[in-house]
């Protein structure tokens, strides 16, 4: 004990720094769980989904094009609270919001849990994490696979 003491007294700054850092991230984990804000990985939205969840994407319709996950709907945020009636025939199923990087759907979670809805998750780290993570993307493009070397 009395090395600890001996440290800390010729380390100060060390000592406050590690102090204040465990305070904020004590502070900001708290302040998380207490706004009910729930992220998830994207192998728990998976299974999620497998269970019937819907996804709703928040991203832009020219982003959603380029690639989105199987079966998403496409809400985009800045629209999204004037869609929230079409979101509420999903109230009884659990719902994955994702953005590109998990920002906005923590707004869009945040949102939705106010209105009443209570099954309702952000995917942490948005479809960057869910391309990283290797799983599926499905785009909306039209391959012209017949027809090209004709003229």
């Amino acid at each position: 004990m009395d090395r600890y003491l001996e440290f800390a007294a010729n380390h100060t700054l060390l000592v406050v720094a590690l102090t204040v850092s465990l305070f904020v991230l004590i502070f900001s984990e708290l302040r998380r769980k207490a706004s009910g804000l729930i992220n998830i990985e994207p192998t728990a939205a998976v299974t999620l989904m497998n269970n019937d969840a819907t996804v709703i994407d928040l991203r832009s319709v020219e982003a959603f094009s380029q690639g989105h996950i199987v079966n998403a709907k496409n809400i985009p945020f800045a629209e999204f609270d004037a869609q929230i009636e079409k979101i509420a025939k999903f109230k009884d199923k659990p719902i994955v919001a994702v953005c590109d990087a998990g920002v906005s759907s923590n707004k869009a979670v945040d949102s939705l849990r106010k209105t009443g809805f209570e099954s309702v998750y952000g995917l942490k780290g948005g479809m960057t994490a869910w391309t990283q993570a290797g799983l599926p993307v499905v785009t909306a493009k039209k391959t012209k696979s017949k027809g090209k070397g004709k003229k």
